[in-house]
């Protein structure tokens, strides 16, 4: 097991974000970056074309699949819109689904007014296949520079479910044909099979109120973690010095992810693994308790 506090794994994106970060895609881009690695060994230079910091090559070995990622981002508070081809004129709360559940056998279910362009889109194919594309953007609970912290893309065939919504809403059913996740992970195909048979990360439910909570009332604690960065012996991380923000980015059962950023615009990512996966709440305190005493030590 890794001491609380691993460092091992920290990304750079010094370069700048396209201007286009923060619009809407209709399908999946490449996303897989370049990288060069330093003679450190420990420190990499990856990033996505957008600027975003991705893992290095150590760090991919504790990571959660595609599959389980894509699932995570459906049941996280994403936004979220469904795009269908030939739909003209539709705003762009009118294509956001109101609830996104995922059934037993994978398929989507989306619950929309039941005037919704959309809902008249299924009504008038009837027996015709109408594929359509869930897209999901995931944007940081908290400021950070490239906030997008990733976009999944779900296609399918889209049909109503008739009964299953309450007055005045329609319940839609996305039948999975394939996905497509590009996070601060990196960019993945996912099949049907595996996106049906993954489950969300145990602390999707609780992740946003626990980074805003960490954001606002312990940010001492994090900034602290900048001594554990240059304990590790990584070149140009001072501790802290010249940090002009320390911001926690991204928790999951395997540890929690913080952006730096320093005075002079640079930043970084430093993923601080936890020593076993958290099942929930209870665990990811204590594991949280034995990280900040790590950094304090």
């Amino acid at each position: 097991m890794s001491r609380p506090g691993n460092t091992s794994h920290i990304t750079d994106s010094t370069k700048k974000a396209d201007p286009q970060e923060g619009a809407g895609s209709t399908s999946p881009q490449n996303g897989a970056g370049t990288g060069a690695q330093h003679a450190t060994g420990h420190v990499t230079e990856v990033r996505s074309d957008r600027g975003q910091p991705r893992p290095s090559g150590l760090e991919i070995a504790r990571m959660p699949s595609a599959a389980e990622r894509t699932r995570t981002l459906v049941h996280r508070t994403c936004s979220s819109a469904l795009l269908i081809t030939g739909l003209q004129g539709a705003r762009p709360e009118q294509l956001e689904p109101r609830l996104r559940n995922v059934g037993p056998e994978g398929d989507l279910f989306l619950l929309f007014p039941a005037d919704s362009p959309v809902v008249r889109a299924a009504t008038h194919a009837q027996d015709d296949e109408l594929s359509a594309v869930l897209e999901i953007t995931d944007v940081a609970p908290v400021s950070v520079p490239h906030r997008i912290r990733g976009r999944a893309w779900i296609t399918g065939w889209l049909t109503r479910v008739p009964g299953l919504a309450p007055p005045g809403s329609m319940t839609l059913r996305l039948e999975v044909n394939e996905a497509y996740v590009d996070d601060l992970w990196g960019a993945s195909a996912v099949e049907p099979e595996a996106f049906a048979a993954a489950l969300p990360d145990p602390l999707v439910r609780d992740e946003t109120e626990l980074l805003q909570h960490l954001h606002a009332h312990h940010g001492e604690q994090v900034r602290s973690l900048c001594g554990l960065v240059e304990r590790e012996g990584h070149e140009g991380h001072d501790g802290g010095r010249r940090m002009k923000s320390v911001t926690p980015l991204a928790l999951d059962r395997f540890g929690l992810r913080v952006r730096f950023q320093d005075t002079g615009g640079r930043c970084f990512d430093a993923r601080f693994e936890f020593p076993e996966p958290v099942t929930g709440l209870g665990p990811l305190r204590r594991a949280m308790r034995r990280l900040f005493e790590a950094a304090t030590d």
